[in-house]
């Protein structure tokens, strides 16, 4: 099965999955569970906006940063610009935050609130979290992975 063929049914998958639910981290930790075992990705999770910090959310993997600012790493980064980034080497990235030195790439992909929606922490913002996923390999995402997971997490709302 191709990656494009695995995320059109992991798209399937999560909509039957968190349709019906309202709970926000409930639908997180089910999202990031089925990503990470479809998909075989080291490292899979959501980072919640909480003020001017991005605090770890539902994930799965080993133990990772609690916190992270706006504009830091490869996540604030993502949260900053609004913006899904790909970066095929983390130790290329200029103020890459190392929570781990098995991560050799990585994607963040902004969780936009639509406007009339309210996340779970009272926020109106219009990016309420960003989902983080790491590989041990370089370059493992690409143009599919951005579209795909774009997808995905829009079905949070």
């Amino acid at each position: 099965m191709s990656k494009e063929e695995k995320y059109q049914l992991l798209v399937r998958q999560i909509k039957a999955l968190v349709e019906g639910e309202e709970d926000e981290i409930a639908k997180m930790a089910n999202i990031a569970a089925m990503v990470h075992s479809e998909m075989g990705f080291w490292w899979t999770g959501f980072y919640r906006v909480q003020g001017d910090e991005l605090v770890l959310g539902p994930f799965q993997g080993p133990v990772a940063c609690s916190h992270i600012g706006f504009g830091r790493g490869v996540c604030g980064t993502a949260w900053k610009e609004g913006k899904t980034i790909i970066v095929p080497d983390v130790d290329q990235f200029p103020g890459h935050i190392a929570c781990s030195s098995e991560s050799r790439s990585e994607i963040v992909v902004p969780v936009r609130c639509p406007s009339a929606c309210e996340s779970a922490s009272g926020s109106s913002e219009p990016i309420v979290a960003v989902l983080d996923i790491d590989s041990r390999s370089l370059a493992t995402f690409d143009e599919t992975d951005r579209v795909y997971l774009e997808q995905i997490v829009s079905l949070l709302f």
